[in-house]
């Protein structure tokens, strides 16, 4: 018989992109199970559970450095996972969780591994962080640590080409380096992850493809929309972000090492070709 999949986080870029790959599943979104009501997921059932995807998140990465942001980002990004993860355990569900690279600094210059150290610099990282610790002590456990998500909703890509259709010249963070994670293929290693039973543990994940910063992306989406990339003008992270308050601390590195997860015989394609099919759709 095919596991009991349930999905949390129905609704966001991921939650939709995973439809296409667990359709029996059973999805549940904000409404259904909200993440800051502990209450409710202290009572979430999951008797008939093979596998539970937590892909809901508080992602609003400014937002949580101010007060009431970052108690949000406590309760569903802390608190509610530390309680799915015991419940998981106690049930014996396998527990599917979505990370970042922002639980990293940013300060390396080489791609990061599952066995980095966490070194988080805002209140989002450091609550993702707590979540990844949580989860790491499900015995049965995945963590699909990613960067630079796009999928269908509203994100850079999509920012980038209704600038570019509107003939406006941005200016763009040059100095954050990394590489873009689209979600149809995050949905499929999650599939390949449970299908071949792979290891239990922490997989990073991202698109392969070279190491390009926003700037880079903006250009490139500027001329696959057929305008002049040279319109887009590269800034560094501080003069971007210069004068403006309630700004999280970003890595100005979020290269992974997908090393391992490819070892299980999963091989992303790269974002530039993922990148002209999604404007092409």
């Amino acid at each position: 018989m095919d596991p009991q999949v349930l999905v949390l986080g129905a609704n966001g870029q991921l939650g939709r992109a995973l439809r296409d790959f667990f359709p029996h599943a059973h999805f549940m979104a904000r409404q259904d199970c909200d993440l800051a009501d502990l209450g409710a997921v202290q009572n979430l059932d999951l008797s008939d559970v093979d596998v539970l995807i937590n892909a809901a998140a508080f992602t609003a990465v400014d937002a949580a450095e101010s007060s009431e942001g970052a108690a949000l980002a406590k309760l569903i990004n802390g608190e509610a996972v530390k309680i799915l993860a015991s419940k998981a355990a106690e049930a014996e569900v396998v527990f599917v969780h979505v990370s970042t690279d922002y639980v990293f600094d940013g300060a390396s210059r080489k791609p990061y591994t599952e066995q980095d150290q966490f070194a988080p610099l805002g209140v989002y990282a450091q609550t993702k962080a707590a979540g990844d610790l949580a989860v790491s002590n499900v015995p049965r456990h995945y963590i699909l640590r990613t960067s630079w998500v796009i999928g269908d909703g509203n994100n850079f890509v999509r920012t980038m080409a209704s600038l570019a259709d509107r003939g406006i010249e941005p200016a763009v963070v040059d100095d954050q380096i990394g590489r873009l994670t689209f979600t149809q293929d995050l949905a499929q290693a999650i599939q390949h992850l449970l299908q071949t039973k792979a290891p239990f543990g922490t997989y990073n994940f991202s698109n392969e493809g070279p190491a390009s910063s926003w700037a880079d992306i903006a250009r490139q989406v500027y001329a696959l929309r057929g305008h002049n990339p040279e319109l887009v003008t590269g800034v560094s992270t501080e003069e971007y972000y210069s004068g403006k308050l309630g700004i999280a601390p970003r890595p100005l590195w979020s290269m992974l090492d997908l090393s391992k997860i490819e070892a299980t015989g999963f091989t992303p394609p790269s974002w530039e070709v993922r990148l002209r099919e999604y404007l092409d759709a």
